[in-house]
């Protein structure tokens, strides 16, 4: 969906067992750093399995602008000409992320350390959310900057003929930072050296390795993860296969069970460590979760998750875990809205600087659906278990998870719950609803309906 399309509301409603064997769409995080990665090598890679949403279609787009052929073939998988680092040419025109979070502040890393201009722009979400982040290191290796009031978008930047390597500590937990100063340390002479508190996910460090960098991960006297990179390489082209998101699995993972009488296995998920605190979550709550077929593909474990319909009790999610489930807080609260007792959430700032305020937009969004919470300026508290549950319409603000989220909601409530726009669904779920459908969920849009 290109954030100049119509809105497309959407209704979900109560029905029959969810049931089958799905496969969601590749992982995001992974097709973006698949893409990039393979426009900094010299020759082709070819990559499968990608995530074919307008986040990361943005992100090809982002990277054919700076000099790299990327081409889809017939059976669909999408080859790279790289072009090598220091060898990014300057784009003729501004490059538009549309509702790419991730996908421009990895770009900013990337064309942050290359002696040429780059202009950004994005939808009114992504216009809305702070760039400071990664803005501020790239400063410290000297990228020249032009933004708006707060460091947000649209923006331009100008690489330095020489970037100076630097020692960042990463103020607050985020892999979008962390991999950022990495990929701009990749044309940085010297070593780039990253601290990082609090663990994120490491798609970005294992990928690296893998196209050939010469990285390291240690933990320090503290226990931080200081990883450093060796700036300058020459990385090899790979041939990569994208795992199943365990962010979109999320969804019809929930959505089973919270649904009586669901059975369903969702196959070819990721099973990194830092993406799977919400299945954790999910068993401590007392979640039929089994995860079956486990093996490896390019670095990376994946697996089968078999889930049941089950009886959830509220629980306290430690606020350490959010960097691995930071993105599945929306569809949990979904999950404890079901569940017996109250299910506490702290360490929730990151999520008024997502797609959207999530946090305001989760709270809002149960109260409108008759689920009673309590909203902190960083801590949610779902109370669960209650009747009556759904019969409201939500506000997406423009945020695709906000959507799938509720969307669930209605699969399982007493009464439909609409949402004001699915269209934002394509951001990370192409065939969000085609996919819903073959496992029995009734979604319509208010065309259908009609």
């Amino acid at each position: 969906m290109s954030h100049a399309s119509s809105p497309q509301p959407l209704t979900a409603s109560p029905g029959k067992p969810l049931k089958g064997r799905i496969r969601v769409p590749g992982d995001k995080s992974i097709s973006h750093r698949s893409i990039m990665l393979s426009a900094l090598a010299v020759g082709r890679s070819t990559v499968r399995g990608i995530l074919e949403s307008e986040d990361v279609l943005n992100t090809i787009a982002a990277m054919r602008a700076v000099g790299a052929r990327v081409e889809k073939a017939a059976d669909g998988t999408w080859t790279v000409d790289g072009i090598g680092l220091g060898s990014l040419l300057e784009p003729e025109s501004v490059i538009d992320f549309g509702n790419a979070g991730t996908g421009v502040r990895l770009a900013l890393g990337i064309v942050g350390s290359h002696p040429i201009a780059t202009t950004f722009v994005g939808d009114a979400s992504l216009s809305r959310r702070p760039m400071g982040r990664v803005l501020d290191p790239l400063r410290m290796m000297g990228t020249q900057v032009v933004a708006r009031a707060g460091d947000r978008l649209p923006l331009s930047v100008r690489g330095p003929e020489t970037p100076s390597p630097l020692t960042y500590r990463v103020p607050v937990a985020s892999a979008q930072v962390k991999s950022a100063v990495l990929l701009a340390g990749l044309n940085a002479p010297g070593v780039t050296t990253v601290i990082e508190p609090v663990p994120t996910r490491d798609h970005t460090e294992k990928m690296l390795k893998g196209f050939g960098a010469d990285i390291t991960v240690d933990l320090n006297d503290a226990g931080e993860r200081v990883i450093r990179l060796v700036g300058q390489p020459t990385l090899k082209p790979q041939d990569i296969t994208v795992p199943g998101d365990p962010s979109s699995a999320a969804f019809p993972v929930v959505a089973a069970l919270i649904t009586p009488g669901s059975d369903l296995v969702v196959e070819n998920v990721l099973l990194n460590e830092h993406r799977t605190g919400l299945f954790t979550t999910l068993k401590e709550m007392g979640a039929d979760i089994e995860i079956e077929n486990i093996r490896e593909t390019g670095g990376e474990e994946i697996g089968d998750i078999h889930v049941r319909h089950s009886k959830l009790a509220g629980v306290t999610v430690p606020a350490e875990r959010a960097p691995s489930m930071i993105d599945e807080y929306p569809v949990l609260a979904v999950a404890a809205s079901f569940a017996k007792g109250e299910t506490h959430m702290p360490g929730l700032d990151e999520l008024r600087v997502k797609e959207s305020d999530r946090l305001a937009a989760v709270a809002r969004g149960l109260e409108a659906n008759g689920v009673p919470c309590r909203e902190g300026e960083a801590e949610l508290t779902v109370i669960g278990g209650g009747s009556r549950i759904g019969g409201g319409t939500v506000t997406t603000h423009l945020d695709h998870r906000i959507a799938m989220s509720f969307l669930v909601l209605g699969l399982a409530g007493e009464k439909p719950v609409s949402v004001d726009d699915g269209a934002v669904i394509a951001t990370s779920f192409p065939g969000f609803r085609e996919l819903m459908a073959q496992i029995g969920a009734d979604i319509s849009s208010s065309k259908e309906a009609a």
